[in-house]
């Protein structure tokens, strides 16, 4: 039997996009993530895998053809509200900040200090998905 210690990342989030290529750029130059894999073909990719430090977010092309696709919703088609949010822990969120406004990213909650430790902000990326970025560690840091 397998143990969550025994993995470096027991949770990844999956996310799908109706254009996955250039949200990978976009992701890569934005928010820093780097390419570990991407299995495409042409303009669909069956599945990439985003590296963050020892964190993973695992993405796709949004379908409605397959089982798995027809579960999900893209953030337009229902107001722009998401139902999950990925948070990442980076080092220097200000420096995070400018570098995913720079590239574009709408910022919905500006950066700011957390009451509970911290510090960090929220934006969308090029497609909608809100995120949260933030200096605030959970296995570090405790209030």
């Amino acid at each position: 039997m397998t143990h969550a210690a025994d993995t470096t990342a027991t949770i990844i989030p999956c996310l799908r996009y109706r254009d996955a290529l250039a949200a990978i750029d976009w992701l890569c130059r934005a928010f820093g993530f780097e390419k570990q894999a991407v299995y495409a073909d042409g303009d669909t990719v069956h599945h990439a895998q985003l590296t963050f430090g020892n964190g993973m977010v695992m993405l796709g092309s949004a379908d409605n053809a397959s089982e798995w696709g027809r579960q999900i919703v893209q953030p337009e088609e229902i107001g722009m509200r998401d139902t999950q949010s990925p948070c990442v822990v980076v080092r220097d969120a200000d420096a995070h900040y400018a570098q995913a406004k720079a590239a574009g990213a709408t910022i919905v909650m500006d950066i700011a200090d957390q009451d509970y430790g911290g510090r960090g902000y929220s934006c969308r990326d090029i497609e909608g998905h809100l995120w949260w970025f933030g200096s605030y560690d959970p296995w570090k840091d405790h209030a």
